[in-house]
This record gives structure tokens, sequence and C-alpha cells, in this order.
């Protein structure tokens, strides 16, 4: 019954951005284990799209915040502003204030904006004028940005990294969904034909579900196996920490219930390194990012499954 829910969802979503299923999977399963995503590759591929088009068929409330040099943080949380009338300040929401974010170019803003999401993405929060707001439910954060190489860029600390369940990169289409791209309509006039594939309450219970799919003692002794070898390996600044474990963790959930089962496997946990360790991890010889592909397969090369 779920995996056909979300089955509906990915076919929606799989009509607007053409050629990307595993990328749209692995999108949608980080938003099942309630994580944040950020979207991460050159201008022109679909990153921004993508992100409408999840918000739009996940049937929430939807803000985009485009991120540049001269944003500052009250234009993301709100403001306080003075009423003569009532002789008060009252506070104005900002854009924050909704259940998905689409945080388009993050990496475009100084560090001192992107900072102001990071409690909204912990804990659900937010504090402005020194009172706590909290956020509503669900909240996501669906991030795009440009490779950090480009003009204009400010990289993500390592802290706000963290914070994304998930990093994907979309990549060029292949042949044929270019040439189904150049000959059908622009793909963002679909976007206001689309429907809601769930309703905020069905979307609920599956997160719900996948929270309960069953993990083994023996598949959790191969998490902690593909852990420790990060921490231990000589290529890598730093492991993964205890939150990254979480991650993979509540992804493979996601996936496992994607796939129709209510026990994870070994292929589940697999399946979600490439989004989740890919962000976390750093090559020690010259502190860059590692490809999220090249260092799972090395983690699962590494590591025998028990």
């Amino acid at each position: 019954m779920h995996s056909k829910q979300i089955d509906h969802v990915i076919q929606q979503i799989s009509q607007v951005i053409l050629g990307k299923e595993r990328q749209i999977r692995l999108a949608v399963a980080c938003l099942l284990a309630r994580g944040h995503l950020l979207i991460e590759d050159i201008p022109g591929v679909g990153k921004t799209t993508l992100a409408h088009t999840l918000a739009a068929v996940l049937g929430l409330q939807f803000q985009r915040i485009q991120f540049t040099s001269d944003l500052l943080p009250a234009d993301i949380l709100g403001v306080s502003i003075y009423e003569r009338d009532n002789s008060r300040f009252r506070f104005h929401p900002g854009p924050i204030f909704s259940q998905v974010i689409l945080a388009d170019e993050v990496n475009r803003a100084t560090p001192k904006t992107q900072s102001a999401l990071l409690e909204a993405m912990e804990e659900h929060q937010v504090t402005a004028e020194g009172e706590t707001r909290p956020l509503p439910e669900p909240f996501f954060v669906i991030a795009t940005q440009n490779p950090s190489n480009q003009i204009g860029t400010f990289p993500l600390p390592e802290s706000q990294l963290d914070r994304f369940l998930m990093r994907i990169e979309l990549g060029y289409p292949d042949g044929a969904a270019e040439r189904a791209l150049l000959q059908g309509v622009d793909r963002r006039d679909l976007l206001p034909k689309l429907t809601a594939a769930l309703q905020p309450a069905e979307l609920s219970t599956l997160q719900a579900a996948a929270r309960a799919v069953h993990v083994s003692s023996a598949l959790l002794d191969y998490l902690q196996a593909l852990v420790d070898y990060s921490r231990r390996s000589p290529d890598f600044v730093s492991g993964l920490s205890p939150r990254a474990a979480l991650a993979m963790l509540a992804a493979a959930r996601a996936w496992a219930l994607m796939e129709g089962r209510n026990q994870v496997l070994p292929e589940d946990l697999q399946a979600i390194l490439p989004g989740v360790v890919g962000h976390r991890l750093f090559v020690a010889r010259d502190s860059t990012r590692v490809n999220g592909n090249a260092v799972s397969d090395q983690l699962i090369e590494a590591v025998p499954v028990p």
C-alpha cells in the first residue's frame, strides 16, 4: 500500500524531471526520512525545477527564498515593526514559516545569512527578536547550490552541510531525455498542471511507517562497520559522525519502505550511501569533498556484509 503511494509520487515527479529516476527516488527517500535535501550541480540542469516539483506533488505550503550576497537573516526569519496605532512592536514572520523552503543558490549568501537556517533545520524553530517560534510541520529545507568553484559563492560550513540528510547531483541528461526536453514543452510550464499526489496527513503516515521499518542487529553491525571504516581510514580528514550514522539509518529505512519491505536490507543501506556520505567526508590529501558514488563504492568494497 505504502509503496504504491510512493510510486505514484515518483511517477508524478518523473513527468517533469526526465531521465533522473534514481535522483528522484533519493530525494523522496530523504523527505520520507524527515531530512533536508541539498541539490548541488551546475546551473541549468533542473535543480530548482526539481525542488518546485517535490513541493507541488507533496501538496505542501511552499516558499522560495533566492539567496544573494546582500540577503540578511531578517529577510529569512522576519522582523518586528512598530505599529503606531497600537503603540507596540508586531512580529512579521519571514518566508521561513512555511512547510517547504526552497533555499535557491544557498551558497551565494554570506555565512551570517546561511547560519540563519541552522536552528530552523535542526530544531524546527527559530529565535527572532528574543522569542522562540515553532515552524510548521512537516518542515523541509530543499536547498540548491552551484559548485563552490564558481564566481560569487561562499562554501557552506561543515556544520551546515551536516544538517542536510542528503546531497544529490542531477548531472546532464542522457540523449533520450535531452531529446524529449528539446521536443517537448518547457518543464516549468508543467508545474501548474501538477496535482498533489499526497495530502499532508498521508505524508505524515508514510514518515511514521518509515520510522517503524525493522532494523536487525546484523544490519546495525554493518552500519557501524561502515562508519568505523570511515573513521580509521587515512583517506579522509575525519570520519562519519553519530549524526551521519543516524542519517544513514533513517534514509535506509525510507528506502526499504519505498521498495515495499518492512525490514532494512544491506542493499538499502548501500543504495542511499552516495547521497548521505558524499558531503560529509573530505579527502585527506587536499581537504576537498569526495565524490559520493566513489566513496560509497570504496566503503562497500572495503567493508564486508556480515
